[in-house]
C-alpha cells in the first residue's frame, strides 16, 4: 500500500464535509475565546507558538494548498501573510523565524480572526461549486486534520506561557476533583510472531501512518494502564534523578544541563500542579505527565521494565475501541477513569501520550505526499520518538490505532505519560 494521494470520494459527502469544516473551523476559535488578546501574542519558548499564530498558519494552510491553486480569482487576504505564517514549508517560500512570532504584535488578533473568514467565505465557495472532487475532498480533510493537531497545541502551548507568569493563571478556571486510586497494575499479552501494522482501509491518515507492513513480535507484556503521580514519586524519592545508571547518556546530560528533579508543572515540594486550570494541589493518583522520553526510559529501567515499541501498542490498540479521557471533557488533565478498576486494558487513548521505545522512523516502503505537503511528516523523520494514544487535549474523533506522533526525546510541555511494557523473561 502507498502513501495515501488523494482519492476520489462521492459527491453526497459534500455536505459532510461542509459541516465538518465549519465545525472544526469554529471550535479553534473557541479555544482560544477564553484568552486575552495579550494572551495570545506571547510566546514563552522556541517550541511554543502564539495561539493567535495558530489561528493564522491553519488559515494560511487552506490558502496555501486549496484556495490559491483552485480558486483563480482568490485574492489574498495580505500578501505578507504568506511569510508570517509558514512554518515549515520550504518549498513553498520563506517565513519568518519560529523563535520570533512572539514578537509579531501586529497583525492583531482581530485582524487575524477576520482573515480566517475570509478563508473561509472562500473555501466554502470553493466547496459548494466543486465538492465532488475527490482530490479536493482529500485535501480539505488533511487541512482540517491539521487544524486539529493545532487545536491541541493551542492548549499544550498556552499551558506553558501561563505557567511562566508569576501570577499563575488559569486557562479556564475549575476545581478538579480527586481522581480515586486505581487498582494494582497488571500485565497483558503481546501477540507474538508477524503481525500486520499501519493504517488499513479507505479512512483519512496521514502518509507516516503507511504502508500497511509486517512487523515480528517477540511476544511480552503491555501494562494496563498509566503510570501514576504517585508511583512517579516512588522513583523521585529513590533518588531516580541522582541515579545516572537508570538514564539514556542523552538523558543523564539534560537531567544535569537542566536540573530536573520532577516533571514538568510540578512545584519544588511536589504538593502542586500547575494545570489549564491554574494551580492546583498535585492528585497522587492522577497519571503522571509532562515527562520527557529520557524521565520515562529511565523510570522504566527502575521498575524493571521497559516501554512498549511502538508495533507492539498498535497490535493491542488496533481492537480497543477508541474512547477515553479526550478535549470535549474539558479538564486539561489524566485522569484515572471509572472502569479503571479490573484487570482489562485501560487509557490506551486519551489522557496522556505514550512514550514508546520507537524512533521516528518511515515504515518500509514509506512514500510522503506529492508536492510541498510531502513537507509535512517525512522529513522529521529523523531523531525523534514515536509517541501513541493521544492526550486529554486531543480532540474527539481525530485519533486512531495508527496513530503515529513524535516529538524529540527531551520534550517536556507535551502532555505525555507512561506506560510500561515488560519481556517475556522479565
Amino acid at each position: 500500500m502507498n502513501s495515501p494521494q488523494p482519492q476520489q470520494q462521492p459527491a453526497a459527502e459534500t455536505g459532510s464535509l461542509v459541516s465538518r469544516y465549519r465545525q472544526i473551523r469554529r471550535q479553534t476559535e473557541k479555544l482560544v475565546e477564553p484568552l486575552a488578546p495579550e494572551d495570545a501574542v506571547v510566546q514563552s519558548m522556541a517550541d511554543v507558538s502564539p495561539s493567535k499564530w495558530h489561528l493564522a498558519h491553519t488559515s494560511w494552510f487552506f490558502e496555501q494548498f486549496i484556495l490559491g491553486p483552485n480558486l483563480p480569482d482568490y485574492k489574498e487576504f495580505h500578501p505578507r501573510f504568506h511569510y508570517l505564517f509558514n512554518s515549515y514549508y520550504y518549498t513553498a517560500g520563506n517565513m519568518h523565524p519560529r523563535p520570533e512570532r512572539g514578537l509579531l504584535s501586529r497583525p492583531t488578533l482581530a485582524e487575524i480572526l477576520a482573515y480566517r473568514h475570509h478563508v473561509d467565505s472562500h473555501l466554502l465557495e470553493l466547496l459548494d461549486k466543486q465538492g465532488s472532487d475527490g482530490e479536493l475532498a482529500f485535501l480539505i480533510e488533511l487541512g482540517l486534520n491539521h487544524e486539529q493537531q493545532h487545536q491541541e497545541l493551542i492548549l499544550t502551548d498556552i499551558k506553558h506561557v501561563l505557567s511562566c507568569n508569576p501570577l499563575k493563571p488559569a486557562y479556564l478556571k475549575l476545581k478538579l476533583e480527586p481522581c480515586r486510586a486505581p487498582t494494582a497494575i497488571s500485565y497483558l499479552q503481546i501477540p507474538s510472531g508477524i503481525v500486520e501494522t499501519g493504517a488499513a482501509g479507505t479512512e483519512f491518515c496521514f502518509d507516516n501512518e503507511t504502508p500497511r507492513h509486517q512487523e515480528l513480535l517477540h511476544g511480552g507484556s503491555l501494562a494496563n494502564r498509566l503510570i501514576t503521580n504517585a508511583e512517579f514519586r516512588e522513583f523521585i524519592d529513590d533518588k531516580g534523578y541522582r541515579a545516572p545508571e537508570l538514564w539514556l547518556s542523552d538523558g543523564w546530560a539534560a537531567v544535569q544541563q537542566q536540573q530536573w528533579a520532577h516533571p514538568l508543572y510540578w512545584s519544588a515540594d511536589m504538593e502542586i500542579e500547575f494545570t489549564l486550570h491554574g494551580e492546583q494541589a498535585l492528585d497522587p493518583n492522577r497519571p503522571v505527565c509532562h515527562v520527557s522520553l529520557y524521565e520515562a526510559d529511565a523510570f522504566a529501567r527502575w521498575a524493571g521494565a521497559r516501554l512498549p515499541r511502538e508495533a507492539e501498542w498498535e497490535a493491542i490498540a488496533a481492537g480497543q475501541e477508541i474512547t477515553g479521557n479526550f478535549c470535549n471533557e474539558k479538564t486539561g488533565q489524566p485522569l484515572h477513569p471509572a472502569s479503571c478498576s479490573g484487570p482489562g486494558m485501560q487509557q490506551l487513548f486519551g489522557d496522556a501520550w505514550e512514550w514508546t521505545a520507537s524512533a521516528y522512523a518511515p515504515y518500509p516502503g514509506f512514500k510522503p505526499l506529492q508536492g510541498s505537503l510531502g513537507e509535512y511528516n517525512g522529513k522529521f523523520m529523523c531523531n525523534q520518538q514515536v509517541l501513541r494514544g493521544g492526550s486529554c487535549v486531543t480532540p474527539v474523533g481525530h485519533i486512531r490505532a495508527s496513530y503515529r506522533n513524535f516529538f524529540y526525546p527531551s520534550s517536556r510541555w507535551q502532555f505525555s505519560g507512561i506506560r510500561l511494557a515488560r519481556d517475556e523473561n522479565a
